[in-house]
């Protein structure tokens, strides 16, 4: 029988916990868990408009859990995909068997620019613009008024 096991999720990570955190496992392998919140609007029957958010447990593991050590704060937008798996371990207090879904992520992409820095100018930049017309059109990217050196503070990816 096939089977096939990808999740794609666009979400923030959640306000409720703290900024994400990188340990290291005993072999030394990065490791960063974290949350994000999924939002869904939609529309009852009698016309009332709702939203329901969905917490997804997240992990990310090696290079791609120091990036998000690094860069993600509570409340930024991020792009995951990656696969579900299911964890089981004993409860120490209760000793009986828990289980708890969550995504392994397996790519990630920051959305978004730096709060407050030059990311913002060009996050708005590429915006599409509604003409008098109607029409939608994309606004051309600033130029450079030199050629373009490569910053150390850029994200490596």
């Amino acid at each position: 029988m096939a089977s096939f096991n990808k999740v794609i999720l666009l979400g923030n990570l959640t306000n409720l916990t703290r900024d994400p955190e990188v340990r290291y496992t005993p072999k030394g392998s990065a490791v960063c868990d974290l949350g994000i919140a999924v939002n869904r609007v939609y529309t009852t029957d009698s016309g009332e408009k709702r939203e329901e958010v969905t917490y997804v447990d997240v992990v990310l593991w090696a290079r791609l859990a120091e990036i998000a050590g690094e860069y993600l704060k509570k409340g930024r937008p991020v792009f995951i995909e990656g696969r579900l798996q299911m964890d089981s371990w004993d409860d120490k207090q209760t000793g009986q068997k828990r289980t708890k879904l969550r995504v392994v992520g397996e790519s990630m992409q920051l959305l978004g620019g730096r709060p407050g820095g030059a990311g913002a100018a060009a996050e708005t930049a590429g915006e599409d613009r509604q003409t008098s017309a109607g029409a939608k059109t994309s606004a051309p990217p600033p130029k450079p008024s030199a050629p373009a050196q490569p910053d150390e503070d850029e994200i490596p990816f």
